[in-house]
């Protein structure tokens, strides 16, 4: 299997052409220089770039579809899944890939940290800064998930310092921060307008200073609970890059990088899919971004979307410019490589070329990297590897690509199970959010505890968040709009189709538009009809019931009731309907009858 994505690599020749039909030498004049006159040539130094995006906590090697890449297999030609991920490997993968270069720096697009699995979400992400202190992070954006326990904590990852709560976790040993920047160049103080961290950082290369703007996305508060960007402001991504950009060339630093934590859907799930050279292959909100970016930023690194491409973008002037994105989890790498024009101090964007590779886990494992994780995981294993449930096969949920997942049906019965006794919330109905079911529940053990057993540690990546449920009352009218935000609204574009308990069944008519898409007349609440007039009790954690993920009329609800969270329902729920003589099997998923597009009924 190939090693590198050779067919995300841009070739140079319809970009200089591009350029010099736009611009001609006065764009582009190292280029000029380099191929015009031949007597006072400019110097170039080259720069590496290596990235990464959406780690998410993941130091042990990622299970079930989030720990594999898909990828072509050049003997067959068909794809296969390759297991790729885990710390130990990226540290080694990226110190290889540093090899030969004098000048190479490691940067990232945001969720770093956040929504991550035992054995650095207990210890509220620490693991996960030190390991990227180890394999040499060099610089990040923030994503949305850096803020799921609020500012305090996210500067608090930067700074250093004991837990306010938690306190240190080990005796003689103070957690210490970020050795590299965080930049939140679009995130400011509601009180003040100052940006919560910095909103640039710039290295000088051999006398090129390159700058490096970080954002995340401006949706970020529609999607983190109210109480994580409490206090603060979100701006216009393209807006704030462009601001930044000036301010750094009026500084004299004309080699500008974006690290923007928003992302693109590329049309395959091939690591390696080469998008074009117009970027017609991806689409997504990176795309309208990176099309009006000033074009003084000669590369973008993107993430959120958790997919994987190495694009070119046409700038504001129609030339072509590297997007890049590694996937998640750290299986992917980009490797970046691109030449500085030591007289203009500027990126020679024909110069850029982008590639993915695979953190393939049959590199040496880096011993300081095993070294943490062992000694983490250590510190985790009484909790961690305690049996919560059995389960008879995998029961896919990040991995499934279905509007109904089995996890998620699995995790709105444990909710329902849990509130609906009346001194719990009395709950008539529960709902999940996709984008909060965080991986698979893997039939395969992963360690001693054996094949069929779930662990603490295995739910726990299932529901990393530990939001705290809630239950509310909602009018008949407002649970069908509750449906109908699903498809329509902010949610038209994408749908956020909501994982439901077993006494809910609807149908759902993708060949309509908007809130059409829901057939009212189907809901059915344990077999009856929805009475618009009456009142339901309604289960959901904290962030969909505020109003997350763009469904307003969770937030109108009444009465609100405060439950335990949703991850010890979840655990309650695999030991109360789960045994080694009765494991717990895959749901049949058949709650939302999905008519899609090209079916008649």
């Amino acid at each position: 299997m190939p090693n590198s994505a050779t067919t995300g690599r841009r070739t140079t020749a319809l970009a200089v052409a591009a350029a010099a039909a736009l611009f001609g030498t006065m764009a582009l004049p190292a280029t000029a220089e380099a191929h015009g006159r031949g007597h006072d040539k400019p110097k170039y130094e080259d720069l590496q770039l290596l990235a990464i995006n959406d780690f998410h906590g993941n130091l042990e090697p990622p299970a079930g579809s989030s720990g594999t890449i898909t990828e072509i297999d050049p003997a067959t030609g068909k794809t296969v899944a390759t297991p790729a991920g885990g710390v130990e490997y990226l540290a080694t993968a990226l110190r290889d890939a540093r090899k030969g270069h004098a000048n190479s720096l490691t940067v990232a697009a945001g969720d770093i940290i956040g929504a991550s699995p035992l054995v650095s979400g207990l210890f509220h992400d620490e693991p996960t800064i030190e390991a990227m202190n180890e394999i040499g992070l060099d610089v990040t954006s923030v994503g949305n998930h850096e803020f799921d326990e609020g500012s305090a904590e996210l500067l608090r990852m930067q700074n250093g310092g004991c837990h306010p709560t938690d306190g240190c976790y080990e005796e003689g040993r103070t957690f210490e921060g970020a050795d590299f920047p965080y930049l939140a160049a679009n995130v400011t103080s509601e009180k003040t307008g100052k940006t919560l961290l910095k909103p640039y950082w710039v290295k000088n290369v051999r006398g090129v200073k390159v700058g490096f703007i970080g954002v995340t996305l401006e949706g970020t508060p529609n999607i983190v609970t109210a109480a994580g960007v409490q206090g603060l402001k979100f701006g216009n991504e393209v807006a704030t890059v462009n601001k930044y950009a000036a301010e750094l060339k009026r500084q004299g630093v004309n080699s500008i990088v974006a690290l923007i934590h928003e992302g693109g859907l590329p049309a395959s799930n091939v690591y390696n899919y080469d998008c074009g050279a117009a970027g017609a292959g991806v689409s997504g909100p990176i795309v309208d971004i990176a099309r009006k970016i000033d074009p003084a930023v000669g590369a973008i690194v993107t993430g959120h979307t958790h997919n994987s491409y190495a694009c070119s973008i046409p700038d504001p002037n129609g030339v072509p410019r590297s997007v890049t994105s590694a996937a998640s989890f750290g299986r992917l790498y980009t490797e970046i490589n691109l030449k500085l024009d030591k007289r203009t101090g500027a990126i020679v964007r024909p110069s850029v070329t982008a590639a993915n590779h695979v953190v393939r886990r049959d590199l040496p494992k880096a011993p300081d990297l095993t070294a943490l994780l062992e000694r983490y995981s250590k510190l985790a294993a009484p909790i961690s590897n305690r049996a919560t449930g059995y389960i008879t096969a995998d029961i896919n949920g990040r991995g499934s690509t279905a509007l109904e997942k089995p996890l998620g049906d699995v995790i709105a019965d444990a909710q329902l199970a849990g509130l609906s006794a009346a001194d719990k919330g009395g709950a008539q109905v529960a709902f999940m959010n996709p984008g909060g079911i965080r991986a698979d529940l893997v039939y395969k053990a992963g360690g001693a505890e054996g094949d069929g057993v779930v662990t603490y540690g295995e739910a726990f990546a299932v529901q990393p968040f530990t939001n705290m449920m809630q239950v509310k009352t909602l009018t008949g009218a407002q649970l069908v709009q509750v449906l109908q935000q699903q498809v329509s609204g902010s949610n038209e574009a994408s749908p956020r189709v909501l994982q439901v308990s077993s006494n809910l069944h609807y149908t759902l008519d993708l060949t309509k538009s908007g809130a059409a898409r829901v057939v009212v007349d189907s809901i059915r609440l344990n077999g009856a009809p929805i009475d618009p007039a009456a009142d339901y009790r309604v289960a959901a954690n904290e962030f969909l019931a505020g109003g997350g993920d763009g469904f307003p009329a969770f937030a109108a609800g009444t009465d609100k009731l405060v439950g335990a969270s949703d991850l010890d329902l979840f655990n309650a729920y695999l030991t109360g309907h789960s045994s080694a003589g009765a494991p717990l099997a895959p749901p049949a998923a058949d709650r939302i009858k999905v008519i899609a597009a090209g079916q008649t009924g």
